[in-house]
């Protein structure tokens, strides 16, 4: 066998190789969450905005088709890490009992050239064999991000078969509900943003008191604990996110612990834990509103992001 003989059948190996595994090995499993708005917390004018988009062209599609719509669309989720958008988009498909799919970049990525793009292709195609469906587009800007930024052709290319997919050429999107989540919606490309593609954009904001009160009471269930005073460490914890008072109830958890290693006996938690472990933290979210309002101010030329000053304002967010 020569040389050429010998790299063209490696070549053919290889190319059966991974149409073997594209078709035998599924990218992102559906599934169907039971997770609805009732287990979100607050949130009220984000609900009411979904409902219209995404809830009542299904309980209610003839007035949908008086007017021209379809049941479908895509949805951008943005805000401070840690606030609750992955939940939210999991409470989107309960709510409408749909399939969820849950995209990250990771598992559409291949070494090999056009790979990735196929890859995107057949989870979209995948959404649209199990109507109806909600995909989740995580951290969005890593998949979506701005073309003119990019230096690899092959960056570029996923980019526009996600334009591609929106714009459903290759299939009908009827009843398939996207849902993209960014923490940095500036970064993406402008495209995106086109009207039919991710034209509503929905501001998810850090939880307020009532609903930093539940979450301490739902990460602190089945603990020992003594009878602690929640609605003033939510009173204290202002800006905080979800993810921030969990880890303030790890601190709270593992100070409980060494009391326990050292007495011997099953320590409860404390309010002074929870004081305590709540002062020697910040709220993540602030470094997230400099940037944010930085942008909002000077480069926000469509006054998409005003919603992020008026929350600072209101807030006392300097």
């Amino acid at each position: 066998m020569s040389d050429y003989d010998e790299l063209a059948e490696q070549r053919r190996k290889r190319l059966k190789l991974i149409q073997f595994s594209s078709e035998d090995q599924s990218l992102v499993e559906s599934e169907k969450p039971k997770e609805t708005f009732q287990d979100v917390g607050g949130l009220e004018d984000v609900k009411k905005k979904i409902r219209m988009n995404f809830i009542l062209p299904l309980q209610q599609p003839e007035i949908f088709a008086a007017y021209g719509k379809e049941a479908g669309g895509s949805l951008l989720l943005f805000g401070p890490p840690g606030c609750g958008k992955t939940f939210l988009a999991r409470a989107v498909a309960g709510e409408i009992d749909a399939n969820f799919l849950h995209i990250e970049l990771q598992a559409i990525l291949s070494m090999y050239v056009g790979q990735s793009e196929h890859n995107l292709h057949d989870i979209f195609q995948k959404a649209r064999e199990n109507k109806p469906c909600v995909i989740f587009i995580d951290e969005l800007d890593a998949m979506g991000g701005n073309r003119h930024q990019m230096r690899q052709h092959h960056d570029r290319m996923l980019v526009n078969q996600l334009l591609l997919e929106l714009d459903g050429l290759q299939a009908e999107n009827d009843q398939v509900f996207v849902i993209g989540a960014t923490n940095t919606p500036w970064y993406l490309d402008p495209a995106l943003r086109r009207p039919g593609r991710f034209n509503h954009l929905i501001f998810v904001p850090p939880p307020e008191e009532a609903e930093r009160e539940l979450i301490l009471k739902l990460k602190l269930a089945g603990k020992p604990a003594e009878d602690l005073s929640l609605g003033r460490l939510a009173s204290d914890t202002k800006l905080f996110s979800g993810a921030d008072l969990e880890q303030v109830v790890k601190d709270a958890v593992e100070s409980a612990m060494e009391r326990t290693f050292e007495s011997g006996k099953i320590e409860p938690i404390t309010n002074n834990d929870l004081k305590k472990a709540a002062k020697n933290r910040k709220a993540t979210t602030l470094e997230w509103f400099a940037t944010a309002k930085n942008y909002a101010t000077f480069s926000d030329v469509n006054k998409d992001y005003q919603v992020v000053l008026e929350y600072a304002k209101k807030h006392g967010i300097r």
